[in-house]
């Protein structure tokens, strides 16, 4: 894996653009979280609740299915097939979103815009994965907590769309709406929305969790591997730049516990947990996953260790926070400057009565000006309510532009520009800004402009391959990582690395 990067984190050095105000050291804490998983009862009252109680609601963004014997027959299948996580694997999930929600701890989301089927090969899958490592180390080391890695993998195929059709030479189609309902190509046969591909993306989303499973337990993930994980990127960088600088202290520090007879070799140093996540938009895809664990007696959708709902399906009336409401699954909901205070009260009461640690994540998604601007009253109102969430920034997706020669892109200054604003913001309230969570690849691709990987939008089109939004490469978003950790460094009261 190449990345195209030709000189030092230049725009780190100056610091300007994503420095913290100071005086915003995070204070030590000896807050215990529980690590039990809830019980039964704990999260939601279930008893007028059942995977397919969303069917009396308003159902947004739902698909057109045609032929209700076909829907029934994937659907079937689905729910005679092996669920794709499994109950305990979600309540570890949950457990490390308990302590991060209490400041001790830190999410990387991370992944494609939309999974396709014509794409998947472990290469991309391994790359992708490759690079939330290297994020995550980066950000360990600068943030001094742990950092909890999930992947927009193994589930993310549907998206939502502004309009239902698309139209091309004064002919109308469906619009495409991912691999998992119906297909790209431009003819009435492929726009149809087809049941039976929630199966075929079932047995992908089996094959990239297997692929993950492997990597992330047999031996990838070696911590030691760091500097064979980065030689790519920092053998193009500069030397004595601050990326080389850095990984010489983890370097220095493995050595450090090597010699003092710490054995590198345990799982803790060469096993990593990593999970995977995806919007929950195709409720029949879900419904049929969802499973009764015979340990607890409560709902998980096994598609995914962690679901979240986005800004155009969070209707309190709607279908998908009925669906989400009744599952032990951590959940997420996207907001953007449309979502008032008394709002955000309400979506949390209806996702989370219980106001369990953990269980909640609110992902905010507005641009730099608007969330100095708006997100500050939400901040207010959670902490007035004593209400328990993780407060995470999307800092893409209000950032989306179209250039004059048609490429749909994002500026990497305005991304920055976003996570400072989401920066400030929390250490004016006083709260925990508890992570971050990105549309990006570990492939070199030229889809997002600007960030030390050079591009522009005269070069876009050399490898823009997305099927959906643009995604930041595997410098973009290094890069990234390496000013969230000099902001969460400073915010543990510790000096810049030099």
């Amino acid at each position: 894996m190449k990345y195209q990067t030709t000189c030092v984190l230049a725009a780190l050095a100056s610091g300007s653009a994503f420095a913290p105000n100071r005086g915003h050291a995070r204070k030590s804490s000896n807050l215990q979280v529980s690590l039990s998983p809830p019980s039964s009862t704990s999260a939601t009252s279930n008893s007028d609740w059942n995977p397919g109680t969303w069917r009396s609601k308003q159902v947004a963004q739902g698909p057109n299915y045609t032929d209700p014997a076909q829907l029934d027959d994937a659907m079937t299948k689905l729910r005679k097939s092996s669920p794709l996580v499994f109950a305990g694997e979600v309540r570890s999930l949950h457990e490390q979103l308990a302590r991060a929600s209490q400041g001790q701890g830190f999410l990387l989301m991370g992944g494609d815009c939309a999974e396709a089927f014509d794409e998947f090969n472990v290469d991309h899958v391994r790359d992708t994965f490759r690079v939330i490592l290297q994020m995550s180390l980066v950000l360990t080391f600068g943030g001094a907590m742990p950092i909890i890695k999930v992947g927009r993998m193994a589930g993310q195929f549907a998206k939502p769309r502004s309009e239902p059709d698309e139209e091309r030479d004064g002919v109308a189609l469906p619009s495409y709406r991912g691999d998992i309902i119906n297909r790209e190509d431009f003819t009435p046969e492929a726009r149809a929305h087809n049941p039976h591909n929630m199966v075929q993306a079932y047995h992908q989303s089996a094959q990239t969790l297997n692929i993950l499973r492997a990597f992330s337990t047999g031996g990838y993930a070696d911590i030691s591997r760091l500097h064979a994980w980065n030689l790519d990127f920092v053998e193009q960088t500069d030397e004595g730049s601050r990326y080389r600088q850095f990984a010489t202290k983890v370097d220095e520090s493995l050595r450090f516990m090597k010699a003092i007879g710490v054995d590198t070799t345990t799982p803790k140093f060469t096993q990593t947990d990593f999970f995977v996540a995806h919007e929950c938009l195709l409720l029949p895809y879900e419904e049929a996953l969802t499973r009764e664990d015979s340990t607890t007696g409560r709902w998980y959708d096994c598609s995914g260790h962690m679901l979240w709902v986005g800004e155009r399906t969070r209707q309190l009336d709607g279908a998908h926070l009925e669906f989400c409401r009744g599952i032990g699954n951590p959940l997420g909901v996207k907001i953007s400057d449309k979502c008032s205070p008394e709002e955000l009260i309400r979506i949390i009461d209806t996702m989370n009565p219980k106001n369990i640690p953990g269980r909640l994540t609110i992902i905010v998604r507005m641009g730099a000006d608007k969330l100095r601007k708006n997100m500050p009253g939400l901040i207010r109102a959670v902490q007035r309510e004593g209400k328990s969430v993780v407060w995470v920034s999307d800092p893409v997706h209000g950032n989306t532009r179209k250039t004059d020669n048609g490429f749909k892109t994002r500026d990497f200054d305005s991304i920055r520009a976003e996570l400072r604003a989401f920066f400030d913001v929390h250490d004016e309230m006083g709260s925990h800004p508890g992570g971050v969570h990105l549309e990006m690849t570990g492939e070199d691709v030229t889809e997002c402009t600007g960030g030390v990987s050079g591009v522009t939008e005269g070069t876009l089109n050399e490898r823009y391959h997305t099927y959906c939004d643009p995604r930041l490469n595997g410098a973009q978003a290094l890069e990234l990582a390496f000013l969230i950790a000099e902001r969460l460094r400073a915010r543990t009261g510790l000096p810049p690395i030099e």
